[in-house]
């Protein structure tokens, strides 16, 4: 997921009342509902309920429903009806009703940045800076994107036809919960699709202001549906519904590979954004003082929980000790804290079972021969009762190595060496993933030349800027989802061939 933000770039109509109610026990929130048709309905499967933990201190600060199959059936035939008269509003008025969400969004910023401190455990300031942004940010490339989508042209004697797909199974992640909802939701309403929402369990607070300002908006009734529940209830009924006609799913490839097999017996077109092990390829013409901590910061953001975080390094052997040396150096200086710490550059990981797989990892990282040069296992003094883990350098590592191979999902670098230019892309391409990848040189046609033999999705080039317009996605097992702009539009558009000419299709289309 982007990283710093830098304006357009990133370096890295209802009868229910307008919020879902709301119940307050204690400190406890307690979510009751669904949103479904246009209103705020109670789970079939109540009183079940999810508990939302607090990142910095381990204790329940909410319940959400334990949503159903019933739930997302009810979700699904709202969608599937709503779907052919929004299909044909015309684009003007969905980009209207877009727009009146953007705006009753961003009137709700310091809720959302209350939960993105607590559920998600960012900092204040990253969710400042970068997190709570991520919906107006894509919403407004996406809004201007729209127009540019041939809706018809010649192909010869006849016309191609661009038509929305239809009922969208949108299945969002924790990590970057506003991001990856902006860039499912927002792109599928604006080609003229219908929705279900289900965002992930463990940040559900977020999702519920997203619902609240769709409410808000007035889209029309069953347009936009959110469904709060586990994967297996939820999430396997949007995959194997035959009335959805796509899943669109961020998250790890094991859960990536399980959607697509349950999908699979209905022939749905599934897009999937998943997993990612990024190198950062330094060339021996590299300025390491100047690169290194750029993709060091890259890769601690967020508390390295980034599916494009540039978790390994690969440095000529030449240069090897001076760059572990700025590693070092550099992860002894990111101070890890509570969210609310203006001082603290990251926060905790997200949860219990996320501290727990990062420990695992790191230990088998010290089992298999890796050297710890800064952080390790355990939690950073004074923090034992959140979910903190230390930002963490392996030196002498080579890519065999569990570290190596696996998405950690946490702050922590594999520094592995290397001797030639050829024998770098080797090793960077040398893993199951293929998301992200940078390359550092005081050369810029060189960077270029050794970034056309990296086999992933994006390239980085000395630093780590983004820009909202071109595509986010990957090769290989990280899936084969192209988000972002124009391309993100794209997955929720079908081609149709009709056997007239323009000329004669544009006559009879018209008003």
């Amino acid at each position: 997921m982007p990283m710093q933000a830098q304006g357009r770039f990133l370096n890295f109509g209802s009868v229910a009342s307008i919020a879902p109610p709301l119940i307050i026990m204690a400190a406890v929130k307690t979510f009751e509902h669904q949103y479904i048709n246009g209103e705020w309905v109670k789970s079939t499967n109540a009183p079940k309920s999810l508990e939302v933990m607090d990142s910095n201190t381990g204790k329940v600060i909410a319940t959400v429903p334990d949503g159903s199959k019933a739930d997302v059936e009810r979700a699904i035939d709202a969608a599937k009806a709503a779907f052919p008269a929004w299909a044909a509003t015309p684009l003007a008025k969905r980009k209207e009703c877009v727009s009146k969400f953007l705006e009753a969004h961003k009137k709700r910023r310091p809720e959302t940045i209350g939960w993105l401190t607590k559920e998600l455990g960012c900092t204040t300031a990253f969710a400042e800076s970068v997190q709570a942004n991520m919906m107006e940010w894509h919403g407004g490339t996406l809004m201007a994107a729209i127009d540019s989508v041939q809706w018809y042209e010649a192909a010869g004697t006849v016309t191609v036809v661009k038509e929305p797909i239809g009922v969208v199974g949108a299945i969002t992640p924790w990590n970057y919960p506003l991001n990856q909802i902006a860039l499912k939701v927002i792109p599928a309403l604006l080609a003229g699709c219908t929705v279900v929402l289900k965002p992930s369990e463990v940040t559900p607070g977020c999702a519920y202001v997203v619902a609240e300002a769709m409410h808000e908006a007035g889209l029309p009734a069953g347009v936009f549906n959110m469904v709060l529940g586990g994967g297996p209830s939820c999430g396997e009924t949007l995959a194997t519904h035959p009335d959805v006609d796509i899943v669109s799913f961020t998250g790890s490839t094991r859960a990536g590979k399980q959607i697509s097999v349950a999908a699979s017996e209905t022939l749905k077109r599934v897009r999937t954004e998943l997993g990612g092990k990024s190198a950062a390829l330094l060339l021996d013409d590299a300025d390491l003082n100047d690169v290194m901590p750029k993709f060091l910061t890259q890769l601690m953001n967020n508390t390295g929980q980034s599916c494009n975080a540039l978790s390994r390094m690969l440095v000529p052997r030449s240069k090897y000790d001076e760059a572990v040396g700025i590693a070092k150096t550099f992860v002894e200086g990111v101070k890890v804290g509570r969210s609310t710490d203006p001082e603290a550059f990251m926060g905790p990981v997200v949860s219990q079972v996320q501290w727990e797989r990062i420990q695992a990892l790191l230990k088998k990282g010290e089992e298999e021969g890796a050297r710890v040069v800064v952080g390790g296992c355990g939690k950073p003094a004074g923090l034992e009762d959140g979910y903190f883990v230390k930002p963490t350098v392996f030196a002498d590592v080579h890519n065999k190595m569990s570290i190596a191979q696996e998405e950690i999902f946490g702050p922590v670098l594999s520094m592995i060496p290397y001797d030639t230019e050829e024998e770098g892309v080797e090793i960077a391409n040398a893993t199951i993933y293929g998301l992200n990848n940078a390359v550092a040189s005081a050369s810029k046609k060189r960077c270029v030349r050794v970034a056309s033999k990296l086999r992933s999705g994006m390239v980085m080039l000395n630093g780590t800027d983004m820009d909202f317009n071109a595509p986010f996605g990957g090769y290989k097992q990280s899936g084969n989802a192209r988000e972002w702009g124009l391309a993100g539009l794209d997955e929720f558009l079908l081609t149709k061939t009709v056997n007239v000419s323009v000329e004669e299709y544009r006559e009879a289309m018209a008003p």
